[in-house]
């Protein structure tokens, strides 16, 4: 009897008939890993982890830093830092991701014990994904404001109050009365009166630019306080609703779709900033900002400074979106023998420079905008939402063609947020996956929308009239000290309990074995260096705690408090999952936490084909619960 021919709309496996539209359609015929897919192409890869790591702090905190902490000089910490914290994390986390294809919860396999780092890595994720999604919903609103003839903060216009002005404004002065008496009055009674200064006895005050309301009046509607939430801002929120769909529509494909929309979003940028730069450099001015960034004003006595090397190591630490839980998310799908140590380099490398590329745009036109204003660069210089803004976009105002360059401008800030959201919804649906993987076989579309639409429905409080002081709050807690509790706890638990000779033999299983020469660095870093640093970094931080203000304003009591229960409940997973562990296991107290010490019997490469004889008696890793937890007989022990 003939073999049965598959018909055109089939593919046949053997005996097996999958149609076209299989149900795993975000995997690919070549794929290695045929139960969770793997990059189309390296580069899809490396743009997506360049995206993820190269994001709006690179544009608008660094250059500020950089002039702040000594302009030139402060790239020598900033270098250091890189090589002992930045690049180690890096690479641990690249090479973790890679071994075992799984993501930044179930990867932790490697040490049961430690399972609730990974949930605290994904819940600070979900909490960032909320605001910063918000942020690209600001920079879509600018965009959309520019496309007129003349920008609307441009002007002080009715939206605007006595208070604007780009000059300083008359707050009191002496007056002649009718009766020849000299008297000080203020300026509403000046105005009210219709009378004149005598010259030389007024008194000024800074008055406020028209960018600045145009961004507290208009685009936040800004109330007074966070006990004062406001309505809706309905323009916000649909932007905001535009920023969701715009992910979700990347994404409802996984890695295969976002993989292709990284080929724009992570390129455009660059193309951006060397049009601003060529711009900027044709500027009066421009060479005085740049001089302020990096040049003439560098200033190595900053070196001796101790804050200025806790900003060059947090600065870092933050720009690489280390223990954030996206990097071993991205890193699953790889090939096992991909070089994911040339892939670290490459990705850090890129990231700094970026940085220091971002701060010559950035400064060339801040220095023609003080040139103009009258004022010193470091008048005009801001950082954050101020620089972003308030800052940029008046200075973009007072350039011909200004709304085309402000269009350019806020693109840019699109397409760099938006990198970083991709590869953070990533990680929650890599979560998903590794948990209920039939499950989303079948319905990664509906859940990765219904992830977007629950996201978008608690990023509501973020578009109040109170939003801005939501976002500020979130970030202020969430992205703080706590991914660095989730990082030191990681490279200890890797490096120090799992063991770091036996870490270095599995990246070596992947990229081929290496002279010791080679691993000498990283050692002294992982087992020594890097951890060091990180645990000073969060003593400093912890010892420099202050109560969140925005604006000069406050923060009521309650809101101090959701601030510390919304990191709480990030971090309280690390000892309730080990605590369950530990119950889960069998034997004596002492026996279930050495037991949970060691990696789980389905802890390793992914497929059967990699494991050599290291892993050969290695337990499917797709069975999730019935080995989960290794007996203490197990014989793969720690070192």
């Amino acid at each position: 009897m003939d073999k049965l021919k598959c018909p055109s709309f089939f593919k046949c496996r053997g005996k097996e008939k999958v149609t076209a539209s299989s149900e795993n359609f975000h995997v690919g015929e070549n794929d290695e890993n045929q139960d969770r897919g793997n990059w189309s192409k390296k580069s899809d890869y490396l743009l997506s982890m360049v995206g993820y790591a190269v994001g709006l702090g690179n544009v608008w905190r660094f250059p500020y830093l950089t002039y702040n902490n000594g302009g030139g000089a402060f790239l020598i910490p900033y270098a250091i830092m890189l090589a002992l914290a930045g690049l180690p994390l890096f690479f641990l986390e690249c090479s973790l991701g890679q071994f075992a294809s799984l993501g930044p919860v179930s990867v932790w396999r490697i040490l049961p014990l430690f399972q609730g780092v990974g949930i605290t890595m994904v819940l600070i994720s979900i909490f960032v994904t909320i605001y910063y999604n918000v942020i690209i919903a600001y920079s879509l609103f600018y965009m959309f404001a520019s496309f007129q003839s003349e920008l609307p903060w441009k002007n002080c216009s009715v939206w605007a109050d006595d208070n604007c002005s780009r000059s300083p404004i008359v707050t009191h002065c002496n007056v002649s009365t009718t009766m020849g008496d000299i008297i000080r009055v203020n300026k509403s009674w000046l105005s009210t009166h219709n009378l004149t200064c005598i010259n030389g006895s007024e008194a000024y005050q800074p008055g406020q630019l028209p960018s600045e309301q145009y961004w507290n009046k208009v685009a936040l509607q800004r109330s007074s306080g966070m006990d004062e939430t406001g309505v809706i801002v309905w323009y916000l929120a649909l932007c905001l609703l535009l920023a969701w769909l715009i992910v979700g529509a990347a994404l409802f494909k996984g890695i295969k779709s976002s993989g292709k929309v990284v080929y724009f979003t992570a390129i455009f940028p660059y193309v951006v900033l060397l049009i601003l730069l060529i711009r900027g450099a044709t500027l009066e001015g421009a060479s005085k900002g740049i001089s302020y960034y990096i040049g003439a004003q560098s200033n190595f006595t900053k070196l001796r400074e101790a804050e200025v090397w806790k900003d060059a190591a947090t600065q870092i630490f933050y720009s690489l979106s280390v223990a954030w839980g996206g990097l071993v998310a991205l890193s699953s799908y790889n090939k096992f023998n991909n070089n994911c140590f040339s892939d670290a380099i490459v990705v850090c490398l890129t990231n700094c420079l970026t940085s220091v590329f971002a701060g010559f745009a950035i400064f060339s036109i801040l220095g023609h905008m003080a040139h103009i204003s009258g004022k010193e660069v470091s008048q005009v210089v801001k950082s954050g939402f101020d620089l972003a803004f308030i800052a940029y976009p008046e200075a973009l105002a007072q350039l011909p063609g200004g709304p085309f360059w402000s269009i350019l401008f806020f693109f840019m800030l699109l397409t760099l947020g938006l990198d970083s959201q991709f590869a953070s919804i990533e990680t929650i649906t890599t979560t998903i996956q590794d948990l209920f993987p039939k499950v989303m076989k079948k319905m990664r579309v509906p859940i990765t929308l219904g992830c977007c639409l629950v996201l978008f429905l608690l990023g509501l409080v973020c578009v109040t009239q109170a939003g801005i002081y939501w976002v500020h709050l979130i970030d202020h807690f969430c992205a703080g000290w706590g991914i660095l509790i989730a990082a030191i706890l990681e490279i200890i638990g890797i490096i120090w309990i799992y063991g770091g000779n036996r870490f270095i033999e599995d990246i070596e299983m992947m990229i081929g074995a290496k002279k010791w020469i080679f691993w000498l660095w990283w050692r002294a870093c992982w087992f020594v260096i890097t951890p060091l640093l990180l645990i000073a970094i969060l003593i400093w931080s912890l010892v420099k705690f202050h109560r969140p203000n925005y604006a000069k304003i406050p923060y009521p009591d309650w809101g101090v408090a959701l601030g510390w229960c919304m990191i709480i409940f990030c971090i309280i997973w690390i000892p309730i999952m080990a605590v369950v562990k530990i119950i889960q296991a069998e034997g004596t107290i002492f026996q279930r936490i050495v037991s949970c010490c060691r990696p789980a019997s389905n802890w390793g490469p992914y497929l059967e084909r990699h494991r050599g004889e290291r892993y050969k008696d290695m337990i499917d890793p797709k069975k999730e619960t019935d080995h989960e937890i290794p007996t203490v007989s197990d014989s793969r022990k720690p070192e």
